[in-house]
């Protein structure tokens, strides 16, 4: 056992004989504080050794007051005297050796002290024996025995002192019978002091055994003392304790003030009433009270128990642990126990908790929460054979409000969309938002045919009502995709992934619709991720081609420009319409190295043709938001040779929405380049007269929808022709009437003041050569 604080060897004790008598160092502890312990206390039996020897001096001189001269009985009385005084003044120096270590300086001079004392009875052995009889030689020998007897009881602490006086006078006795011949009295005298000495190394033992686990103990009193001292100054802990009625008793002044009051006010009150407050009265008591009171009542021990408590008229949390207690007799007393205040931990472990599983701009659940109620919908449905189902919401152009208007208009629409879908849900649903615009509902029973379907329409009346946001009127859409369980899967991740393949059919079919999982769903999916990795590798594998289609003068019908349009023949899928890979391309972002290939091979091309026909490049908002898109169309233009008067760039207006200042900036680079920019499918979206007004585009290009609604006769259509039409006149632009398709068209558009068409009346999308050869064609054409 390694040594303790105490200073002093560990238990069990292990000891060798050296060790107890001193002449080595423990193995374990310190040799000063060890030997104090034997002898501290050896002056507490002075009296008893002075009267000892007093009386031995006496009966020695009785026995040869007759024999031996006078003077020598004189010498050895002072002798003795001298000796027995000097071991009481060195015993009475040690007295302090309770608090302090002892020297060995004080060991070698009381081992000295005794040595002296033994030798001085023990002469009276050498001296006076051979003066008188044999009986008297051994009463000698029985006082003398009995002083070294009395040594071994009264000095067995400090076993050195017991060895020194049965050594010394063992060794006369022996000698002295030795020379007079009684061998078993030599013999006898030898037994006995060996007796004396192996006797006196236990006992040291034992009582060093014994001093020890009393220090042991008396240190862990103390530390235990000091622990508790600190205890009950620590501001947020505190002792408190009750009687067996459970009324609290000896109150500690810190468990008072965490009570708000003091000791003498709470003495004899019952702990429960007064943690309860007045929920007492109430008899509406915490659960956690109720568990207290429980315990209190069972006698049962508790630790850590987290209670609810009223203090002052505030509700805090109190953390208490307590014991039972019981008198000698076994009799119930009461318990004991300790406390802190744990308010603030307990709250902020409630928040961390709370942010964990809520939503902190919405409120609503979080995605966490989300998978949990859908997690416990699907057990329900298990167990009672029903159906849950899980809905996945997206906002529709939420994305534009935010990217024009900032987040702080974001998140406010966010809170207000959160509100609405709140609005509409019943007990059997749960809301939650999944994080950006995605929200989600978890149903618990959609056994009823079509409710899932009514919820979702519901869901997209209500956000897709107009908004007022810091005096914005702002319009977004919901789409939403559902799936049920366990029908279309019977775990939260496969529930989850196929409501999102749902919600992304419900997009690609223009938003603002509710689309239920199937089964076709997946390969769909399947067949998205193929085409986008065969759509990466386009490029590299020469399947990428550009064709052209004519734009022709209204009123001469020649041809005045090309408009570059993006070809995919697919070695794995064939012909893929450019409505199907152009708006995967947008997604995944392959949009931009494909739109600066589309932009150098239509520049290319445009250079062969005569120096009067322009090419239109369709550009992506993507594109524009890259910063060195101004350096590519340079580049572009530069390695084809192409004036940048030849180039017209095209736009939608969904670019001005996401980042406004920076698709303006990037427009005005290339304008300032000499390249002219036209608004395609103008009045089709988020239709602005400021940026017409900011940016001079040279087109705007009134989009086929309009036209053939037009042709169909439509005043809508009509009317917003003609106001195109106008404006462009009056802002010194072209109007280029696209999805022309025959001569009857082609005279409407004309007479509506457009004054560029486009179309297959005109001509379809074509590679490079045949569009050099429609132009030399027409040409010579008009020539003749």
């Amino acid at each position: 056992m390694s040594e303790n604080y105490t200073g002093l060897p560990g238990l069990p004790l292990r000891l060798s004989a050296m060790q107890v008598l001193g002449f080595k160092d423990p193995d374990e502890g310190d040799w000063g504080r060890l030997h104090a312990l034997q002898y501290r206390e050896l002056h507490a039996n002075s009296r008893v050794r002075i009267l000892g020897h007093l009386l031995a001096v006496l009966i020695v001189l009785l026995l040869y007051i007759n024999t031996v001269p006078w003077i020598l009985l004189a010498a050895w009385t002072l002798a003795v005297a001298l000796s027995v005084t000097n071991v009481v003044k060195s015993e009475t120096a040690m007295a302090d050796l309770d608090q302090r270590r002892m020297t060995r300086r004080e060991f070698d001079r009381h081992s000295v002290a005794v040595s002296a004392m033994a030798s001085s009875c023990g002469l009276s052995l050498l001296a006076f024996a051979p003066m008188g009889s044999e009986v008297e030689h051994f009463a000698l020998w029985t006082v003398v025995a009995m002083l070294v007897a009395g040594s071994a009881l009264t000095m067995a602490k400090a076993p050195m002192t017991a060895l020194l006086w049965a050594g010394i006078c063992g060794l006369a006795a022996i000698y002295s019978f030795v020379i007079e011949g009684a061998w078993v009295f030599a013999v006898a005298s030898a037994l006995f002091c060996v007796i004396v000495s192996s006797g006196t190394l236990n006992a040291a033992r034992i009582f060093l055994t014994a001093r020890i686990a009393e220090a042991g103990v008396a240190e862990k009193d103390e530390v235990v003392s000091l622990l508790l001292r600190e205890f009950e100054e620590n501001e947020a802990d505190w002792l408190w304790q009750v009687d067996s009625h459970r009324k609290i008793k000896a109150a500690s002044p810190r468990f008072a003030y965490a009570l708000g009051s003091d000791s003498k006010s709470v003495e004899g009150k019952r702990l429960v009433e007064m943690l309860a407050g007045s929920k007492w009265a109430k008899g509406d008591l915490p659960a956690s009270v109720h568990e207290l009171a429980d315990r209190l009542k069972r006698r049962e021990s508790f630790s850590n128990l987290t209670v609810q408590v009223e203090i002052g008229g505030n509700r805090r949390w109190w953390e208490l642990s307590g014991t039972p207690t019981f008198d000698d007799r076994g009799s119930f007393k009461g318990f004991r126990g300790v406390g802190s205040d744990v308010t603030e931990q307990r709250e902020s472990s409630e928040k961390i908790a709370y942010l964990a599983r809520y939503d902190t701009l919405t409120g609503l659940p979080n995605r966490m929460m989300l998978t949990e109620a859908l997690g416990d919908a699907l057990r329900y449905a298990d167990q009672w054979k029903t159906r849950c189902a899980f809905l996945m919401i997206d906002l529709d152009r939420f994305k534009a409000v935010n990217d024009s208007l900032g987040h702080h208009i974001g998140d406010k629409m966010l809170a207000q969309v959160s509100q609405r879908l709140q609005s509409v849900m019943s007990e059997n649903e749960q809301v939650g938002r999944l994080g950006g615009d995605e929200f989600a509902v978890v149903i618990r029973d959609a056994a009823k045919p079509g409710y899932v379907r009514n919820l979702a329409l519901d869901i997209i009346a209500a956000v897709s009502a107009p908004y007022t946001v810091d005096n914005h009127t702002l319009y977004i859409g919901a789409s939403v995709g559902s799936a049920l369980g366990p029908r279309d899967g019977n775990n939260v991740e496969t529930i989850m992934r196929n409501a999102d393949l749902a919600l992304y059919r419900a997009k690609d079919e223009g938003g603002g619709e509710h689309c239920a999982f199937q089964p076709t769903l997946h390969s769909n999916a399947e067949e998205r991720l193929k085409l986008e990795a065969s759509l990466r590798n386009a490029i590299g594998n020469e399947e990428l081609e550009v064709h052209f289609q004519p734009v022709v003068n209204a009123k001469s019908e020649s041809v005045v420009s090309f408009e570059a349009l993006l070809r995919w023949n697919s070695s794995s899928h064939g012909f893929v319409s450019p409505a199907k890979f152009i708006p995967l391309a947008e997604d995944t972002r392959l949009i931009v190295p494909i739109g600066d290939w589309v932009l150098r091979e239509a520049c290319r091309h445009a250079a062969s043709w005569p120096d009067d026909i322009k090419v239109a490049v369709n550009v992506s908002g993507e594109q524009l938001l890259e910063p060195n898109f101004p350096k590519t169309v340079v580049r572009a233009l530069a390695d084809a040779n192409l004036p940048a008067h030849r180039l017209e760039v095209e736009v939608t207006e969904s670019v001005f929405l996401r980042d406004g200042r920076t698709a303006r900036q990037t427009l005005e680079e290339i304008m300032a380049l000499g390249c002219s920019v036209a608004l395609d499918d103008f009045g089709t979206g988020y239709s602005s007269l400021g940026y017409l007004r900011t940016l001079r585009f040279s087109t705007i290009k009134v989009d086929r929808s309009f036209v053939q609604g037009a042709a169909q006769k439509s005043p809508e259509s009509l009317a917003i022709i003609h106001a195109v039409v106008a404006m462009a006149q009056s802002l010194e632009m072209s109007t280029t009437a696209e999805g022309v398709e025959d001569e009857e068209q082609a005279t409407m558009v004309r007479e509506l003041g457009c004054t560029k068409i486009q179309g297959f009346y005109f001509g379809r999308p074509m590679p490079a050569k045949e569009a050099l050869s429609l132009v030399v064609r027409r040409r010579n054409i008009a020539a003749a």
